[in-house]
């Protein structure tokens, strides 16, 4: 079986085309196979290209623990990336994506790629016991879930601690992306993220698009921002209150190979 790992800022994919063959089966199974930096590929997810309807291609993406996501910043832009180079739409041109939080429109753009991230939903912010803490957590919906909070210093958060306490918090059943931000002027947000499903990872764009939503809400950032993650920085912007955000940055492919089978 085909694969094409792909990356954007470090958060890595593993892309399987599925436009002119079916969906492997248990794609959940395969996640974690796959998935895996031992005994795998190594990856944060599963990227599954299929056909979507009115020649649309659609996204079908699983964390690295074999849990759905139904958006991904990071990967619409890697599977953006495939496409163009693989012949699965025009080159540069723009792209309709469907996916589970409904269609995305991605543009090529000088050094990157951009992303219409859809309009954030922001929640009242919770006052939540974690880690042996009490956090001020605002909850954010970029067609997946978020839990934001604004800290002084990044570097004094033990994130390993607090990420899956708050991803696994009774006020998120369904459980919940975390992401610990840090306000360095109303223009540049530094932030770690906890994925749901995949632990820290490199970049997330969802989440970065979660933090910044906030920061705009809270008066801490202005509505076009750079948000620096440990893989690299990401451009944001939300012109209107009522719009979508939108999101640019790199995505590229790494290596192709050849899976022996299914688990």
């Amino acid at each position: 079986m085909r694969f094409t790992k792909l990356q954007a800022l470090g958060n890595d994919f593993i892309c399987l085309d599925c436009t002119e063959r079916p969906l492997p089966a248990d794609p959940d199974r395969l996640a974690v196979a796959m998935a895996s930096r031992r005994l795998g590929v190594g990856a944060d997810g599963l990227l599954c290209v299929l056909p979507g309807g009115e020649g649309r291609l659609r996204m079908v993406l699983y964390n690295a623990d074999g849990s759905r996501a139904a958006m991904c910043g990071n990967g619409l832009r890697c599977l953006a990336a495939y496409a163009w180079a693989h012949g699965l739409a025009e080159a540069g041109a723009p792209l309709v994506v469907e996916t589970d939080a409904g269609p995305r429109t991605l543009t090529a753009v000088p050094g990157g790629i951009r992303a219409d991230m859809g309009r954030p939903v922001l929640e009242p912010s919770l006052r939540l016991e974690a880690a042996g803490r009490t956090w001020r957590v605002t909850p954010v919906s970029m067609g997946n879930p978020h839990a934001v909070l604004f800290v002084p210093r990044l570097e004094d958060i033990a994130l390993e601690e607090l990420g899956p306490a708050l991803e696994r918090h009774p006020a998120f059943p369904g459980r919940t992306n975390v992401e610990v931000a840090e306000a360095v002027s109303p223009g540049r947000l530094r932030l770690r993220v906890w994925e749901r499903g995949c632990g820290e990872t490199a970049a997330c764009g969802t989440g970065a698009c979660a933090a910044f939503a906030a920061g705009v809400r809270s008066g801490l950032a202005c509505r076009r921002c750079r948000a620096e993650l440990p893989g690299g920085a990401l451009a944001l912007s939300w012109p209107a209150e009522e719009g979508p955000i939108y999101l640019e940055g790199p995505a590229s492919a790494v290596f192709e190979g050849e899976w022996p089978g299914e688990p």
